[in-house]
């Protein structure tokens, strides 16, 4: 019984719609002539696209240069990665493009206030419109497509491959500017090197001439074994001075001579060891007293210009380097497909959106119909809303010869 009632309601709402067949047929008709109307007097809409790919990175080139400079081809590398001189990225690319600059330029270029046919000169407006139209976004293969929507196939190609030009312009521009901030960065720490390693060069100098130094390590090496000679031949003449005095007496000649030769030793050992005079008279010897002085003032000089050194080892290929980068103007981009006009519409896609128009003009339509149907048949009404609501279903009804 259920599925007979069922069949029934089903076959009763066939026949309302079979019944109002003509209110349907004529506005459905009515519907698609207009949207047809409407839809072909859209214009055509074109998209022209080209593609970029980013070079392989040209640091070697850079590392062959600075290496020959200093023979430190990676402290050379590592400067350049952290004063920012490295290759292109996708996202620099895609940021210059996105950029007000850039877009501004291009609408300036083309006169794209009468295209989108703003006379007020309100440039928010134009570019809203403009970004609508243009699109930058790596494909699969790691290349990067720009891509312009324009009425105007020959414009929207030309547009595209100005893009290109002007990304690459701006993106050499930037890289110049920022090239340059690197170049005057280097360069002050540069000079200040020079400077720095100049001073520690004279400090050491001023040493040297002072204390008549050229190697301490090994002037102070001689000393300390002039030392110990006198003093192993002190120890010599000590052991020789007791026998002599067993075997010729306190009062001999022979241990008056050993004694005068042990006096001379000790005072040489006392010269060495704390006699200014030592120094004035010996490029070679320094007093032991003096040595500590002596060499850690020495290792202070000597550290200091290792030190500057070392430094303008790493700042010299950097700063040579970063004014290479100044220089340079090479097109950071490569074009592999040139945008050429398109042949094929891109937009409006007339069928669909008629089709989409009598999907729901059909649905409205139907909808009406159970409404009116129901309505017409009142004969009671709970406010004076629904009493004009039947009227008018009635109405429709009777225009249309509905007979159900």
């Amino acid at each position: 019984m259920e599925e007979l009632k069922a069949k029934v309601k089903i076959s009763d709402y066939l026949y309302i719609l079979y019944s109002w067949k003509r209110f349907l047929i004529i506005n459905i008709s009515i519907v698609v002539v207009v949207c047809s109307v409407i839809v072909f007097l859209l214009p055509n809409e074109y998209k022209s696209t080209a593609t970029i790919m980013i070079p392989q990175d040209n640091q070697a080139a850079f590392g062959g240069l600075t290496s020959l400079l200093s023979g430190k081809s990676s402290i050379a590398s590592a400067g350049s990665k952290l004063f920012g001189i490295s290759n292109t990225s996708e996202d620099v690319l895609l940021g210059i493009i996105n950029s007000r600059a850039a877009l501004v330029n291009v609408i300036n270029k083309f006169h794209l206030e009468k295209y989108y046919e703003v006379t007020d000169n309100n440039t928010d407006k134009i570019l809203k419109a403009f970004k609508a139209d243009i699109s930058s976004d790596p494909n699969e293969y790691g290349m990067i497509e720009f891509s312009v929507i324009n009425m105007n196939p020959t414009l929207s190609a030309k547009i595209a491959n100005y893009l290109v030009s002007l990304v690459d312009s701006l993106n050499i521009k930037f890289n110049i500017q920022r090239a340059t901030t690197n170049r005057i960065f280097i360069e002050k720490r540069y000079n200040k090197n020079l400077t720095d390693l100049h001073n520690a060069e004279e400090a050491l100098y001023k040493f040297q001439k002072k204390y008549g130094i050229v190697a301490v390590p090994e002037q102070l090496e001689v000393s300390v074994k002039a030392a110990a000679e006198v003093e192993t031949e002190l120890i010599k003449k000590e052991m020789e001075s007791y026998f002599v005095k067993q075997q010729f007496g306190e009062n001999s000649p022979q241990y008056a001579g050993s004694l005068a030769e042990i006096n001379l030793l000790k005072k040489k050992v006392e010269e060495l060891k704390y006699s200014n005079s030592l120094r004035a008279n010996s490029n070679i010897l320094f007093p032991f007293k003096e040595m500590p002085d002596i060499a850690i003032e020495y290792l202070r000089n000597y550290r200091e210009v290792e030190i500057q050194q070392s430094v303008l080892e790493i700042i010299m290929p950097m700063y040579e380097q970063a004014k290479v980068e100044e220089q340079k103007s090479i097109p950071t981009v490569m074009v592999i497909d040139k945008a050429v006009p398109p042949q094929l519409k891109t937009s409006p896609h007339r069928a669909f959106i008629i089709l989409l128009f009598v999907a729901l003009a059909t649905f409205i339509l139907i909808t009406f119909v159970f409404m009116a149907n129901n309505a017409r048949k009142l004969s009671s009404y709970t406010n004076p809303l629904e009493k004009r609501w039947s009227n008018f279903s009635k109405k429709t009804a009777s225009f249309f010869r509905v007979n159900a």
